[in-house]
């Protein structure tokens, strides 16, 4: 109460000394207010490094002042620690500018505008200056629209800087986005939602935290418009809102999610209340929903007060948790989620217990704590997903046709800029000029995209000073997506300030986990004590005291955000576990000490004398943990020899109550990882299997094992047999034509394939269903190429053709033909003759043969559709 006291005199004599006593509240909601002023307080007391709260002595209104303690007050540590309060400001200022200016402004609910447009940050992307560049390229377009005609217009403008393409986690910042003129659908709707608050509508990122009846997740993007809350696909515009791609899908989805910058209390379920964030769940803006009760008991039949109880989505092959919810005093846990099955896991202590649950069914389960870590047990469980029930909003012809012309346009504008990039004659001429070779530079710079300039100048520059050799194994260290948002002066930072025999992975490599680069290096090297720098390089057991000893953790104060930089550690000192374990390696390889985070574990290493130790900031002195061999036999079903990890099987080890997913490469089989034994860390684990079905409902079994040192476990890889045979689903008219793309002529689908089997495909192009197709495709290319027979892939039209990039997909087999479906003949036969499961969205596939006769058929957005092909293929 006094601390409160003091704060409140201490912001009347600020606002005394501005002038603002006198002004209007930014927060008129006194109660919150006051909420805000003691969160803030208590963040100030918790960050006392850094003088990362001096822009408070700035000169600056009432109302920017209390809206910079409310960003302060819940933004994560991350961006307090890498971003300077003059940013923060000046996006404010910029937020009451345009609220001033539009004629949408001065409707939007003061709540509304505090949660959904003063925030910069959307998800956990990378901060920028985008706000500023949006406001002054956006707003001439919009600024004499409609609230609902500027949201279209928005994602239109969206659509001309990006277009959909897979990426690694890291998100890109928007204007990194731009840059590069793609992103996925995280990026993308990151992107959308920036650029809708920088002109003043509010707008939220929404996403599914995984599909349950394909694998894979999706984000997408609400805007507030005239009162209510109206949804659609970023970069992706329709004619009208609330309509994309994803209304099927989103019909068989069982939790919505979005993440409500700071303290919210709006009419959404909430679902979880950090110190950043909350986080609501909007499933019945998209799907039909209903509530369940977990209660929790004991082997005695006690309800279990503050267990932990985890809500499960079966996707790629795991039961990815979804919600996760301490119990409460009667043992319970609630969630509304769509009409569809997960697996609920429950814990206490070393005691656990699971079951299926099934939204719409049941009400009310109880969980039984009836297992112990270390107990050996299988189950088999049958996972099925909500059913479809899509709602579609009519769209006229007229404004459909209109649409189109205005994407084509829009993809024309797009492409221009990409013929902007470096190609394969300017790198010749660079490479000449500079005396360097072409086979080494070429790759890195046309991965670069739109930062193309800075790579090829880092790499002048590395010739110049004869750091050539040692600049190619940097990029080769580094990931596509930092080739593409990373600034030359910051690769030579590492460049220049690294002894040339250091290992090239260990201490060169400026990534640690999944951070943005940043220049750290010579900023460590310079800032740590030279007393310091003796001790950590003698013995670099040191360093992980140092960091134990002076910084804190705070995993509560982090949420949402991305990592805090080595530098922002550094001057802060109060960071998540996942910014220490960075900066301990950052620190560690600015030193030349080899240092690394393990990509399927997780754990931190540095090497010393030659001996790996495995970091652990609570113990003094530690080793590499102890390990056993994992070996798996299996015995195979029809239609699949050798399972995939994340397609068939997953491994996760118990961790603090919860399983922890093992993150092994993507290319990982049963045959390459446990056929012949895998080394693996002792511990208690589980083996997740699936097949997942045609209707997207999925097989399932879990066997819990353990690992001993020096010992060998065996275990059995269960693949439930997928009982669907392969029957004739409908017909199709062999002798249809298209239009040849190479010979410009009609030809029918029987000459092309000659008598026998055949893939037919009908794509949207550089829609993102179709790009999952396709690089779906891509990873099967050689089995499509032993097969041998002609695949089809046919465009809608003309216009759909030329916009197509083929070096987009420069792993597609070599069988296939492209063509045009002429006046949509080929497409109206199969919608006439089969049942679309999502309305005959693009893409859709078939396989069928000269019988006339369909054996498969896929339409709408299905992630494995290279893998569903083939199986089939496979079984015929």
């Amino acid at each position: 109460m006094l601390r409160h006291l003091f704060f409140s005199l201490s912001l009347a004599s600020a606002c005394l000394l501005t002038g603002c006593h006198n002004e209007k509240h930014f927060i008129n909601d006194s109660d919150y207010r006051l909420k805000v002023e003691n969160d803030f307080a208590e963040k100030k007391t918790i960050l006392k490094n850094g003088n990362l709260f001096e822009i408070f002595n700035t000169e600056m209104t009432a109302q920017e002042k209390e809206a910079l303690q409310f960003l302060y007050a819940y933004m994560p540590l991350s961006d307090i620690a890498d971003n300077s309060g003059d940013f923060f400001l000046e996006n404010i200022r910029l937020s009451f500018k345009i609220r001033e200016a539009s004629s949408w402004g001065k409707s939007i609910p003061e709540d509304i505008f505090r949660h959904f447009v003063l925030p910069i940050r959307v998800n956990n992307e990378n901060l920028d200056n985008s706000r500023a560049y949006f406001q002054n390229e956006l707003w001439p377009r919009v600024k004499n629209l409609s609230m609902h005609d500027a949201v279209l217009e928005t994602n239109h403008w969206c659509h001309e800087k990006a277009t959909y393409t897979p990426s690694d986690s890291r998100t890109s910042s928007p204007l990194a986005t731009i840059k590069t003129a793609y992103g996925r659908c995280g990026e993308e709707s990151t992107l959308l939602v920036a650029a809708l608050r920088a002109i003043g509508i509010p707008a939220r990122q929404v996403y599914t935290p995984r599909w349950a009846h394909t694998d894979d997740n999706h984000a997408w993007v609400e805007a507030w418009v005239d009162g209510k809350w109206c949804f659609l696909g970023a970069c992706e515009p329709e004619p009208i809102l609330n309509l994309g791609w994803f209304n099927s899908p989103a019909s068989r989805g069982m939790l919505m999610h979005t993440k409500v910058f700071g303290s919210y209390s709006g009419k959404e379920e909430k679902m979880i209340q950090t110190a950043n964030y909350t986080e609501i769940n909007i499933i019945e803006n998209y799907a039909d929903k209903s509530s369940v009760t977990v209660t929790v008991k004991d082997d005695k039949g006690n309800a279990v007060e503050g267990a932990n109880v985890e809500f499960k989505l079966y996707n790629y092959a795991e039961f990815f948790t979804v919600y996760k919810q301490k119990s409460n005093a009667q043992g319970q846990v609630s969630l509304s989620a769509g009409l569809g099955d997960m697996m609920v896991y429950v814990s206490n202590g070393d005691k656990f217990g699971f079951r299926k649950v099934s939204f719409g069914k049941e009400k009310t389960v109880e969980i039984i704590l009836g297992h112990n870590v270390n107990d050996a047990y299988c189950e088999n469980m049958d996972i099925v997903p909500p059913a479809e029930n899509t709602k579609l909003p009519s769209v006229t012809e007229e404004q459909r046709n209109e649409n189109d012309i205005r994407l084509h346009h829009e993809d024309s504008i797009r492409n221009a800029y990409i013929a902007t990039f470096s190609n394969r004659e300017s790198i010749d001429k660079f490479a000449k000029e500079n005396s360097l070779k072409n086979e080494d530079i070429e790759g890195f710079i046309i991965k670069s995209r739109g930062n193309y300039a800075e790579i090829m100048e880092f790499l002048s520059n590395s010739s110049k000073n004869e750091m050539y050799k040692k600049a190619i194994e940097l990029l080769k260290n580094i990931t596509d997506k930092d080739l593409r948002d990373t600034p030359c002066s910051v690769l030579e930072d590492h460049l220049y300030n690294t002894p040339n025999d250091a290992s090239a992975e260990y201490v060169l490599c400026p990534r640690v986990d999944n951070e943005l680069l940043t220049p750290y290096r010579s900023f460590l090297q310079k800032e740590i004590p030279e007393s310091l720098k003796s001790e950590f390089t003698s013995n670099p057991q040191t360093l992980v005291k140092w960091c134990s000893d002076s910084i804190t953790v705070r995993n509560d104060l982090n949420k949402g955000g991305a990592p805090t930089s080595p530098i922002g550690t550094w001057r802060c000192r109060v960071v998540d576990s996942q910014s220490c374990e960075i900066f301990f390696v950052a620190a560690a390889r600015s030193l030349n000490i080899p240092a690394w985070k393990d990509a399927v574990t997780g754990n931190i290493y540095y090497t010393d004398n030659g001996k790996t130790h495995q970091v652990d900031f609570e113990i003094s002195e530690t080793s590499k943990t102890p390990e056993g061999t994992l070996k798996a036999t299996y015995k195979p079903i029809p239609r699949l020899n050798d399972p995939k990890y994340y397609t068939h099987f997953t491994i996760s080890k118990y961790e603090e109550g919860s399983f922890k997913l093992l993150n092994y490469p993507e290319n990982a089989t049963w045959s390459s990882l446990l056929k012949n034994g895998l080394k693996i860390e002792e511990g208690y684990y589980m083996l997740t299997t699936g097949s997942r079905l045609a209707n997207g409902s999925v097989m399932s079994n879990v066997s819990f094992f353990t690992v001993e040192k020096d010992k060998e476990t065996k275990i059995e890889l269960t693949m439930r047999d997928n009982a669907e045979e392969i029957r004739v689903i409908g017909n199709f008219n062999s002798e249809l034509k298209y239009t040849d793309i190479t010979t410009k002529t009609e030809t029918s689908i029987l000459s092309t394939t000659g008598r026998g089997y055949f893939v037919v495909g009908i794509l949207g192009t550089g829609q993102e269903p179709t790009n999952h197709a396709l690089k779906d495709i891509e990873i099967k290319k050689e089995e499509f190429e032993k097969w041998g027979r002609k695949m089809i892939l046919l465009f809608p039209d003309e216009k759909s053709y030329r916009k197509f990039s083929p070096t987009d997909f420069p792993n597609l087999p070599s069988n296939i033909v492209y063509g045009i479906d002429t006046n949509n003949a080929i497409r109206n036969e199969i919608s006439q003759n089969m049942k679309l499961s999502n309305g005959g969205n693009l893409p859709i596939f078939i396989i069928g043969d000269t019988f006339n006769r369909v054996v498969f058929q896929i339409d709408g957005y299905t992630i494995g559709t290279g893998e569903q092909l083939i199986r089939t293929i496979n079984g015929l």
